[in-house]
């Protein structure tokens, strides 16, 4: 019998991991051949390897999984690994991906690898339909994404609330359990964890340039390299340049 393969595609070590031994523990048969921590690395992992199952987080650094889901073959099957509200997920949870929604949980884990498994060996010579259902699964998930972008931040200041339009932002950055939001006016503290920020923020406008700092890219001033030649980006009128790690610095190269 052939043994069934896989790839996980998390930017998050400790989710990745923990997909992983999970996977191993509920699936023996199954073969981990790689993991991937971006959208890139995932489509390069399922170009060498060919596997046939991709356990894909939706929210990643250079490409989205919606991204690469749409750039795979039909010939994989696609778990989503996704933070999105059940309800929204109810809509798309009999077709022909399936998904783990996070925090993973090992009897929604088991769940999904049953489905799997009856689809190996039910869904031969369908091809056309699996497209189709594909496109249909990508097109609600895309919506749903679109539908939750970020428009105003909620900041409190004493005893007033302010709501700042995200275009008006320049970076945030994470400052232990804060989030600082920086305009070109003010500083602000929120509370919200930065990666929380990131899922309901337009990718097009704001990168993650370090673990701890996404910028939007219609702010930047200038980018320059420091004496220890670190890639920093300035923006007008703040005196408090962000470092872009050596990891996120392929992202300017053509800029």
């Amino acid at each position: 019998m052939i043994q069934p393969t896989a790839i996980i595609a998390e930017d998050e070590e400790n989710l990745r991991v923990g997909l992983r031994t999970m996977l191993q523990r509920l699936w023996p048969e199954l073969c981990i051949c790689g993991e991937a921590e971006n959208g890139s690395e995932a489509l390069d992992l399922v170009k060498r390897e060919n596997p046939d199952y991709i356990f894909l987080d939706i929210k990643m650094p250079e490409l989205s999984g919606l991204e690469v889901a749409q750039k795979v073959s039909n010939k994989q099957k696609i778990i989503f690994v996704t933070a999105y509200d059940q309800f929204a997920i109810q809509a798309f949870e009999n077709e022909a991906v399936d998904y783990v929604l996070k925090p993973i949980s090992e009897q929604r884990l088991e769940k999904t690898i049953s489905r799997l498994k009856r689809r190996t060996t039910s869904s031969f010579g369908e091809p056309s339909s699996l497209e189709i259902k594909m496109d249909k699964i990508l097109h609600l998930l895309k919506v749903k994404e679109e539908s939750e972008k970020l428009r105003l931040i909620r900041v409190k200041t004493g005893t007033e609330v302010q709501f700042i339009p995200v275009s008006h932002i320049c970076f945030f950055k994470a400052e232990y359990k804060y989030t600082t939001v920086q305009t070109f006016q003010k500083e602000h503290i929120i509370k919200t964890p930065l990666k929380e920020l990131e899922c309901h923020l337009d990718a097009d406008n704001f990168w993650r340039v370090h673990r701890s700092a996404i910028v939007n890219i219609d702010r930047i001033y200038k980018i320059k390299r420091s004496s220890t030649n670190r890639m920093l980006i300035t923006f007008a009128n703040i005196d408090k340049p962000v470092t872009v790690s050596k990891a996120f610095e392929h992202l300017f190269k053509n800029m």
